[in-house]
């Protein structure tokens, strides 16, 4: 599977550099393909474009603030959850996504 995530907290700092690379490893680890856009103190980074949301299987929002774009996962398999949860528990945020693509 592609998965496109972002990755956001208040500050803009720890946690969304924590939370993406959680992300990419524990996707990588369960077989996907990961991009994650962080969105912080420095604007957004590694943006998802038009073609990652072309061929993206499902999105996975781990933000404990508002995002910048979020209209265009309008439609898409979509996980929100807070920033730290795929620190703490990486895996059960990647099951709850293949639960959804799986019985979209």
């Amino acid at each position: 599977m592609f998965i496109v995530c972002v990755a956001a907290c208040p500050t803009g700092v720890a946690h969304t550099y924590m939370a993406a690379e959680a992300l990419e490893m524990t996707g990588k680890k369960r077989g996907h393909e990961v991009k994650v856009e962080t969105q912080g103190s420095m604007g957004a980074e590694n943006e998802i474009l038009d073609e990652d949301l072309a061929r993206a299987d499902a999105v996975i929002i781990a933000a404990d603030v508002a995002i910048s774009g979020k209209e265009r996962f309008a439609g898409m398999v979509k996980l929100e959850c807070s920033v730290s949860d795929p620190i703490k528990f990486g895996d059960a945020v990647f099951e709850a996504v293949e639960q959804e693509v799986a019985h979209g």
